[in-house]
């Protein structure tokens, strides 16, 4: 059942801002194209680039429609909003920051949409919970917490992704491929200068 009273946060990496500063990013595509969203200038957020969204969309082109998505790593909620203006039938967005919660919730009212939910918790907190599986995942922790295998082996062994489900990972370039769960396929792998970007698909299982 959805959770009531949920509350969001925005991640990213390091970057500075005073109190008072916000930062902004464009959605690039659908709905919302050409929306400027504002983000407060919260430590460590730093929201996927335009040009990594587009292609990761492409990736997803076909596949964001109607699906429901989790951004575990919610920061700025750049990829769940364009997920949002694609026409994902469903976004949650799961942050531990209580100023992103805040900001992606009235983001969220400002553009008149009842298909997103935000939940301020930890991501091993969230994934603590019984799971109703998800089509697509959004994992991009902050670049200095080597949280992604972990991450991903809690979200195989909890249910979240569902069989032939897509999980998108952001992580520094230098790191290489990410290490994927048993039975997770990697499909795409890029690099934007110190940003590394893929696409994984959790295999479905054959059938008797």
């Amino acid at each position: 059942m959805p959770r009531k009273n949920p509350m969001v946060r925005i991640n990213a990496r390091p970057r500075g801002g005073q109190p008072g500063q916000s930062f902004v990013l464009r959605i690039i595509g659908g709905e919302w194209r050409g929306r400027k969203i504002h983000f407060p200038a919260v430590q460590a957020i730093r929201p996927t680039p335009d040009r990594v969204r587009e292609t990761v969309f492409n990736w997803l082109q076909g596949i964001t429609p109607g699906s429901r998505c989790l951004d575990l790593y919610a920061g700025s909620g750049a990829l769940g909003l364009e997920a949002l203006s694609r026409g994902a039938r469903e976004v949650v967005f799961v942050d531990v920051e209580p100023a992103v919660v805040r900001h992606i919730g009235d983001t969220l009212r400002d553009l008149a949409c009842d298909r997103g939910r935000t939940v301020r918790a930890d991501a091993a907190g969230f994934l603590a919970q019984s799971a109703t599986p998800f089509d697509v995942i959004f994992l991009d922790p902050p670049f200095a917490a080597p949280v992604l295998p972990d991450i991903c082996q809690r979200i195989e062994a909890g249910g979240w992704l569902k069989e032939g489900g897509f999980v998108y990972i952001e992580a520094p370039s230098a790191a290489g491929e990410p290490m994927l769960p048993p039975g997770w396929t990697l499909l795409k792998s890029k690099r934007a200068g110190e940003v590394g970007y893929h696409l994984a698909r959790r295999d479905v299982g054959e059938t008797t």
